[in-house]
């Protein structure tokens, strides 16, 4: 058997099987207001207490997101969005964020194990740190401590805002600028938890870290920024995955992913897109629109092409430079499955 055959035999198979991540988290969530204006954008910087650099950031973006015009590159026969009906920010009610797994709603705790995905470190895949974002924010990271041993950073993006801002400010839209495209633009503007890791100098990091992002609430979007940075002599592999309930109405999901790899550092980075596609007569489904970008900073530039297979595509899916590889500097490498 071919190699095409067997994943065409593949891809049949996993649409016959239907969408088994398709279920809703009965959850009590505080959500902004439909629409988005200046307002939205301090709404969401407001809720994330950011620093007042960050917000006059998010906020040239949101200028330059509109003077721009959605681009039709994909050729798709697509409904047009309403980006004033979406709503921009959700999470789920909580008095504080939590401070140990203890403290997690453990509806949420139930939804990842139901997904696959146990946060309990006891419970949790052997060798993998797992960072949850539900919806707007991350519920939940696994192994901080024992990464935290080796120098590494591995936390959501609004807590390295917190605790490490000078590392988000130096890196944060040096491989994908605000004004990149009209989705890292809108990304930029109002994006919500995604993961950052920094892996210090000389530092093989012991574990596979990986971000599950799942999208609870409806008529919302998810905006994720990542942010991972290798120092030289560094490695990293980190695996990213994805759901959505089953719904009539399309939700947009708009990413960034941004990869920097110093001199001799290598990046491993491999996301599986399992978004719900919609259903058999075309309604529903997760338009994906993201930019994932990795830049070599360096010596000794490597730049592998990146393996893709994909088993079950979202309505709407495009990577906005997914292997784009830029400057002279460690390995940065990637797959999408």
């Amino acid at each position: 058997m071919t190699a095409s055959t067997d994943t065409l035999q593949t891809v049949r198979s996993l649409s016959q099987e239907g969408y088994k991540y398709g279920f809703v988290t009965d959850i009590e969530a505080e959500t902004a207001p439909p629409g988005l204006t200046e307002d939205t954008v301090r709404f969401i910087s407001a809720k994330k207490d950011e620093p007042e650099w960050l917000l006059e950031w998010r906020l040239a973006a949101y200028r330059a997101w509109r003077e721009m015009v959605q681009p039709n590159w994909a050729k798709l026969n697509l409904a047009p969005i309403d980006y004033e009906a979406a709503t921009y920010y959700s999470a789920p009610k909580q008095n504080t964020g939590p401070k140990s797994l203890d403290e997690v709603d453990p509806e949420l705790l139930r939804t990842y194990e139901k997904l696959g995905i146990p946060l309990r470190e006891r419970e949790a895949l052997a060798g993998v740190a797992v960072d949850a974002v539900f919806d707007s924010i991350s519920v939940a990271t696994t192994f901080k401590g024992e990464l935290s041993k080796l120098g590494i950073i591995f936390c959501s993006m609004g807590e390295a805002v917190r605790e490490h801002p000078e590392l988000v400010r130096k890196y944060l839209g040096t491989v994908v600028p605000q004004k990149d495209n009209f989705f890292a633009a809108l990304n930029s503007a109002v994006f919500s938890d995604g993961s950052f890791a920094y892996i210090p100098p000389g530092v093989r990091c012991p574990m596979e870290l990986s971000t599950y992002f799942r999208i609870n609430a409806a008529k919302t979007g998810q905006f994720e920024r990542t942010l991972l940075i290798a120092d030289a002599g560094a490695y990293v592999s980190y695996l990213e995955g994805c759901t959505a309930p089953q719904r009539d109405e399309n939700q947009l999901h708009a990413a960034v992913v941004e990869l920097i790899a110093h001199e001799d550092a290598q990046i491993k980075y491999s996301t599986v897109q399992n978004w719900y596609p919609g259903d058999a007569e075309g309604r529903g489904g997760i338009y994906n629109f993201v930019t994932k970008r990795g830049a070599c900073r360096g010596r000794h530039a490597e730049h592998p092409r990146p393996r893709r297979a994909t088993a079950r595509h979202p309505r709407g899916g495009g990577h906005v430079g997914r292997r784009r590889f830029l400057g002279h500097g460690g390995t940065v490498g990637g797959s999408r499955l």
